[in-house]
């Protein structure tokens, strides 16, 4: 994000003050994830937030009583928006349980969720003691419900194949460590670790899980 001018910040200023709430919080949050990009958890303040957004304190300390319930909605924000972002492919009727199951997982990295600023984000409160109670206890009904849809399309999975010796809970479990090892190779090795090779890792891993239901990615050099 390029630095906010004096002129350009009485514009956001203006439009603050006109601006609808959930607008005004949107553009609060938005900014948010642009200063912990830049700055991390403990560099973020409400300072570096209004400085990004182009609002003074008192519009955020209007919408968001404190910095802690600043990060807290701001984290909420982007596992509503990575739910529904896998949700329109395990609520499809149009795909096969072996379809979703692979559609959930390319949803993982789609450029609007995947991507360095929210990533960022995201790896930011896991690395911070501080608030890994406050992930925990926001993510726990997003990362359940998640888990959940994998493990019963990988029972569904496994019946229609008739696959022995596969558990559907440990699979979900596998899944969902690849989502997130990828994520951070992505997000700490972006010249070497993209987006596409993180599908193609995926879909070779289902592959080699549910042999008649996948095929193996045929062999290329995966770039950005």
């Amino acid at each position: 994000m390029t630095e906010v001018t004096p002129k350009a910040a009485k514009t956001n200023q203006k439009a603050g003050r006109t601006a609808s709430k959930e607008v005004r919080r949107l553009q609060l949050i938005e900014a948010t994830i642009e200063s912990i990009s830049k700055f991390g958890i403990s560099g973020t303040t409400m300072t570096t937030v209004t400085g990004f957004a182009g609002l003074s304190l008192g519009i955020v300390n209007f919408h968001f009583k404190n910095k802690e319930n600043l990060f807290e909605e701001t984290l909420r924000h982007l596992a509503k928006e990575h739910r529904a972002q896998w949700r329109k492919f395990a609520n499809s009727e149009r795909l096969s349980p072996a379809e979703k199951l692979r559609a959930i997982g390319d949803a993982n990295f789609h450029p609007s969720i995947c991507n360095r600023k929210k990533l960022a984000v995201w790896f930011g409160f896991y690395g911070e003691a501080g608030y890994r109670a406050s992930y925990r206890k926001i993510m726990t009904e997003y990362d359940t419900e998640r888990w959940d849809a994998l493990n019963a399309l990988c029972q569904m999975v496994i019946v229609q194949g008739e696959y022995a010796g596969l558990e559907s809970d440990k699979i979900a479990d596998t899944l969902e460590g690849l989502y997130d090892g990828f994520c951070l190779n992505i997000l700490m090795y972006p010249g070497e670790f993209s987006r596409e090779i993180a599908k193609e890792r995926l879909h070779e891993y289902l592959a080699t899980t549910f042999h008649s239901h996948f095929q193996l990615p045929n062999p290329k050099s995966c770039q950005g």
